[in-house]
């Protein structure tokens, strides 16, 4: 049996599907892995795509868009591997990044998952960690982001800083997330209420209240090209984005979920 179960989740992303198996072939990790494509009702020829091209890849058809968390879930029971890597179909892995990102996690016997820095093709870092999102948490870093991205003097140097530092936070991003087998089938999964966003949090908070730990490793670098499978349907991204910014807060901060849901009302963006 192979190391890491590599799972993939795709959706109408073909051209970038093709590029994250390439950089997994070529050259391969060093580690014995498993790859395995969950296609999730593509319409672009992806799966037959991947079939063809690389025939040892394991392709689950969904046969219709089940959502990512539920689809990541429908890979992890397909395999048996020690480590589960969660992975973006819009994502890049260099040489040598996920024999780094298993050492990483192999070393560090409290923590459940490990996530690798993130940046795009440019080279520009995504800010893919922070604290257990609330009200006020959320608010910080939302703040964060902008200054990230319009690099603010003095707060968007603050978070540069932080993006080269080690260490433990409340989660990493889902777009790369190592984890151990044992600790995601403790917690049962992923959450599939959860059909677009906010799973990645959701499952870490579920992993840190049975006691473990989540950790930033910024030494590896994985690429992503951020939000490609909901390019081409920009509003129903979008709905299922605030669907399931209500269900996060229904499951976890119950109080404030009418106040969300005002909000979003009188902006006219509350989901059906």
């Amino acid at each position: 049996m192979s190391a890491v179960a590599i799972i993939i989740v795709s959706y109408n992303t073909r051209e970038h599907l093709k590029n994250c198996v390439h950089s997994l072939h070529n050259p391969a990790p060093d580690v014995t892995h498993k790859i395995v494509i969950v296609d999730n009702g593509s319409v672009d020829g992806s799966a037959d795509t991947v079939r063809a091209r690389w025939p040892d890849v394991t392709v689950i058809d969904a046969k219709r868009n089940v959502g990512y968390a539920s689809a990541n879930n429908l890979g992890i029971r397909h395999t048996q591997e020690e480590l589960i890597l969660l992975l973006n179909s819009d994502t890049i892995v260099p040489p040598g990044a996920l024999d780094a990102l298993v050492r990483r996690l192999r070393d560090l016997p409290d923590v459940a998952a490990v996530g690798p820095g993130l940046h795009d093709g440019l080279g520009r870092p995504e800010l893919s960690f922070g604290r257990m999102i609330g009200p006020v948490n959320e608010l910080i870093q939302k703040g964060k982001g902008i200054a990230l991205a319009h690099k603010l003097p003095v707060l968007g140097t603050r978070v540069l800083t932080a993006l080269t530092r080690p260490g433990y936070h409340d989660w990493v991003s889902g777009a790369c997330l190592l984890v151990r087998r044992a600790d995601a089938e403790r917690v049962g999964l992923l959450d599939e209420r959860f059909f677009l966003y906010g799973e990645d949090v959701d499952f870490c908070a579920a992993l840190r209240a049975t006691g473990r730990r989540i950790f930033f490793a910024p030494e590896i670098q994985i690429v992503h090209h951020r939000g490609q499978s909901g390019a081409a349907k920009p509003e129903q991204t979008r709905a299922a984005y605030r669907r399931s910014h209500l269900t996060f807060y229904e499951k976890h901060h119950p109080a404030w979920t009418p106040l969300l849901r005002l909000y979003l009302k009188l902006l006219g963006r509350l989901p059906k």
